[in-house]
């Protein structure tokens, strides 16, 4: 099988990992967390000659939603969030406000994702887990490769776990998600969070301070 084109770069003034990921045969693409800078997303795509199949976000928070319409506009891909965040979504302007930033244009979500979905980029898909926690609709994506990866959002960082304490959100459910969906995969998965660099499930199984038994 050819190689998955895999582009990691921040985004936004809060710095949001966004990802493209392309299927070299068909030269099909993904976007996971268009947070902003439309233009700089759209360039990296145009330097693989990617055609975009579809625009997703992990959760609806403006860092990661905040150039999904202007994405959507740019190439005619379909917008995909979990149904439980769509009222974040729907209140871009007032997220907007908190951080004080000018309110990003919204669009329609074209496909609401859930559990268990695949969603396709030529050959391959990702798997979508969902990661409540950080806030209801949170998910994780799983690209099951040779070297397989879980992008978590704003679920799992490195030696720390997603803020609980915006709307919807639950620190006893972000554990639960984390316990069951994310340290339930192999200890060589790497772990590319929403934030800050990557991990891998072991590392962050062994030493994260938040996942650790009680003494």
């Amino acid at each position: 099988m050819t190689a998955v084109i895999f582009e990691q770069f921040a985004v936004g003034p809060l710095q949001c990992n966004c990802i493209v990921l392309g299927d070299e045969a068909s030269h099909q693409a993904l976007v996971i967390d268009p947070g902003d800078e439309c233009e700089r997303i759209y360039a990296v795509l145009e330097s693989h000659g990617l055609r975009v199949a579809g625009i997703i976000a992990t959760h609806g928070h403006i860092d990661h939603v905040g150039a999904m319409a202007q994405l959507k506009e740019r190439t005619g891909a379909p917008a995909m969030l979990h149904e439980g965040d769509v009222p974040l979504y729907q209140n871009l302007a007032m997220q907007a406000a908190w951080i004080g930033i000018p309110a990003p244009a919204m669009t329609a979500i074209d496909r609401l994702v859930a559990e268990g979905d695949a969603l396709s980029f030529g050959t391959r898909a990702l798997r979508v887990l969902h990661t409540p926690g950080h806030s209801p609709g949170s998910i994780s994506l799983v690209l099951d490769e040779k070297t397989p990866t879980v992008f978590s959002g704003d679920t799992l960082f490195a030696g720390s776990v997603g803020r609980t304490d915006l709307w919807g959100g639950s620190f006893e459910a972000l554990l639960r998600s984390i316990a069951r969906k994310l340290l339930t995969l192999p200890d060589d998965v790497t772990v590319v969070p929403g934030h800050g660099p990557r991990t891998s499930v072991g590392a962050e199984r062994r030493s994260n301070p938040f996942l650790q038994p009680p003494a």
